[in-house]
């Protein structure tokens, strides 16, 4: 049975599911008689809270990371369907030891100039799903006010002791993903 998390809630995934090798980060999200573009990023961080060069950046145009691990499936831009609406694989037997986080974000392409923002979104969620064993693992419905940001640190993987967790962060900002850019870079 999946997990439903709130802000700030983590799941040890390590303990939760020792086997778990590969995941499937679905992003998903309604968007009501709008078409909103949302675009979902990895930002892979070392130690010191940086990405060791910009190609642990993982977005729609750069959608494979240098170890191999985290893989982008590609850009929708109209949040239309049922499910996950962008996804990210990773394989956490990969990831570069130097890493020691992973932060999941998304932001709405060219939000400004739409005058969009996230609390125009509908049933957003991002979740966890083992693809080996196809089971969802964990879900976190996004229930945050939103209705002046932009883009949202949505939830993180972090590596402590060798072992990985999820944590839902949920965190929105209104400084474009040109903002997480400077934050990570």
């Amino acid at each position: 049975m999946s997990i439903s998390l709130s802000k700030g809630n983590s799941v040890n995934l390590t303990k939760e599911e020792p086997t778990l090798k590969k995941i499937m980060i679905g992003l998903g999200w309604d968007t009501g008689d709008n078409v909103i573009d949302l675009d979902a990023c990895a930002f892979m961080l070392g130690a010191n809270g940086k990405i060791p060069s910009d190609e642990y950046f993982v977005f729609y145009n750069n959608l494979k990371s240098p170890d191999n691990s985290i893989q982008h499936t590609g850009d929708n831009r109209t949040g239309e369907g049922e499910g996950d609406d962008e996804m990210i694989l990773a394989n956490l037997d990969l990831v570069n030891p130097k890493i020691t986080e992973i932060i999941i974000t998304a932001s709405i392409h060219d939000a400004r100039k739409r005058g969009q923002h996230l609390g125009q979104l509908k049933n957003a969620f991002i979740r966890l799903y083992d693809v080996d064993s196809k089971k969802e693992i964990l879900k976190y419905i996004l229930n945050e006010k939103l209705d002046h940001c932009t883009e949202i640190e949505f939830g993180k993987l972090q590596k402590v002791n060798e072992e990985w967790k999820f944590v839902a962060l949920g965190n929105g900002s209104s400084k474009g993903l040109q903002g997480f850019v400077d934050i990570y870079a």
